[in-house]
């Protein structure tokens, strides 16, 4: 039966089928659909995820106009142009504007955000699963016209598990066992497929050292991670060998009965919180966290929360037949879908981070096969006056989230996601990264336009744009106990060599 939160019903009175839900079902029917014991835990995976869905959204919000907007770095209108609609569907294809994809990402926010208030539970079943259906059908608008700014795993991961919450039903229906099964399977793929692309890549998951390196040269560090960067060899050690257990040997079983299932979803929830708590990994480590509160019980919450029973009634009673019938069928689709995912997973060519379909329905995951040994950064360079100057002449652009300035310490961003941020270590990795958006980025710092400015943590010219931009590679490095002791920040560097030469505006 339903829970009462905090003497709210969160999840309101169970519904009859004549509040136009269908006709329904009798109750031996749909014994065997209906998931019991697991009301809460549908409740807590629902409002995540659309919490989830509203970061995602704001990023859009925020941050298209530079990126993806008609006079972006990527405009989108170029890549429509390229790309069909079968091939990357969207409904953008019939008509694009900047004003119409403000629209779009603006009604996902308050879609998600009265989602997230639970708002939505109050809708008839078919209202409901509408609100899902626009949620996942407006992200997957954004990210299939998204380009190499949308290019990460963690898109198709909220792309994937919203689609199943299309059908994961209200208030008025029982959670359905059948989408709480594709829900482990998703968590299943995520956490399998991480571990087996670390032990199939880079030699350092083999020998357990992989935490000597990855604080460090991680995309982007957070507050702590230069505490975790310092910790004693041995226990980064103890840290890989227990994220192999967590990842190539817990996520089995998901698929055991209680409490089983639920020790090892819990398992996988305090490791994606050490997680969050050690680098920004946008949303990637809050949907896996969203995954596993799925598969507690309602007995978990009931200890663990003020909770007490909801109102005594039939689950049955908010049934209907065609509710079963197309939860079934989504269910042999995701099946059917699986065959591909499930092939690269025992393949010794694996994949990471691959959609099969350009819906992303079931998609294929994994993060970090290698790590790397040294941490380069690019700093952005401009300067008011052309000719040759001295060095101090040239002022440094400082980005939200990756490192530039070697005594600012880290910040929390995620689950939120800077975008450019994330592209640019991508492109201190391999100049390839930088192509082609890294020239246009510079081209639009040095006409100063407003929106890509907006994606900058400091402007150092903020009365008129440069007459000449530079970028300059650099190996940084965490300072040790020593130099934060003397004074230090938090990084140290040397510098590389030129990343990209001196450039004006009469060079595009």
């Amino acid at each position: 039966m339903p829970p009462t939160l905090g003497g709210w019903a969160a999840y309101g009175l169970l519904a009859s089928g004549s509040a136009g839900d269908g006709e329904p079902l009798p109750w031996e029917a749909v014994e065997w659909f209906t998931a019991d014991e697991y009301w809460i835990g549908r409740l807590v995976f629902q409002r995540a995820l659309a919490a989830i869905y509203l970061v995602a959204f704001l990023v859009a919000v925020n941050q298209f106009r530079a990126l993806l907007g008609s006079d972006g770095m990527l405009p989108i209108p170029d890549y429509l142009r390229r790309v069909p609609f079968r091939q990357a569907p969207s409904l953008f294809h019939w008509r694009y504007s900047d004003a119409l994809f403000a629209a779009v990402a603006r009604t996902g926010v308050g879609l998600a955000a009265l989602t997230v208030l639970g708002l939505t539970d109050w809708l008839p079943l078919p209202a409901a699963m509408l609100v899902w259906l626009l949620l996942w059908a407006l992200y997957l608008s954004i990210v299939n016209v998204g380009q190499r700014w949308y290019g990460f795993g963690w898109e198709s991961l909220l792309l994937e598990a919203g689609f199943l919450a299309i059908f994961l039903g209200n208030s008025s229906t029982g959670p359905p066992l059948l989408m709480l099964v594709a829900l482990r399977w998703l968590l299943f793929r995520l956490e399998f497929g991480a571990g087996l692309i670390k032990l199939r890549g880079d030699r350092c998951w083999r020998d357990l050292t992989c935490l000597y390196y990855h604080h460090e040269t991680q995309p982007m560090p957070g507050p702590l991670s230069w505490y975790f960067h310092h910790l004693p060899r041995p226990l980064h050690r103890i840290e890989v060998l227990a994220n192999h257990g967590t990842q190539l040997l817990v996520p089995f079983g998901l698929f055991l009965p209680q409490p089983v299932s639920g020790v090892c979803a819990g398992i996988m929830v305090v490791t994606q919180l050490w997680l969050v708590v050690s680098g920004n990994f946008a949303w990637l480590n809050w949907m896996a966290i969203t995954l596993g509160l799925s598969v507690l019980p309602d007995a978990f919450w009931h200890r663990l929360l003020p909770i007490g029973p909801g109102p005594v009634a039939e689950v049955a009673d908010g049934t209907p037949l065609w509710w079963v019938v197309l939860v079934c069928a989504v269910s042999a689709v995701v099946l059917v879908l699986s065959y591909r995912p499930a092939r690269n997973l025992l393949s010794s060519h694996q994949a990471m981070n691959a959609s099969f379909d350009s819906l992303h329905l079931v998609n294929t995951y994994g993060a970090f096969g290698s790590v790397g040994r040294v941490r380069y950064e690019i700093a952005v360079q401009g300067m008011a006056q052309p000719g040759p100057v001295d060095e101090p002449a040239w002022q440094t652009y400082e980005f939200k989230g990756k490192p530039t300035d070697r005594r600012r310490w880290p910040r929390q961003f995620a689950p939120y996601h800077l975008r450019l941020d994330w592209l640019m270590w991508f492109a201190a990795i391999s100049p390839s990264y930088a192509m082609p958006w890294f020239p246009r980025f510079v081209e639009r710092l040095l006409r100063g336009d407003a929106a890509t400015l907006r994606l900058l943590h400091h402007n150092p010219f903020a009365d008129r744009p440069p007459v000449v931009v530079r970028a300059r590679l650099y190996r940084y490095r965490y300072t040790t106990w020593q130099e934060r002791r003397s004074g230090h920040g938090c990084w140290e560097r040397e510098l590389v060599g030129d990343f990209m030469r001196p450039v004006t505006l009469e060079d595009f």
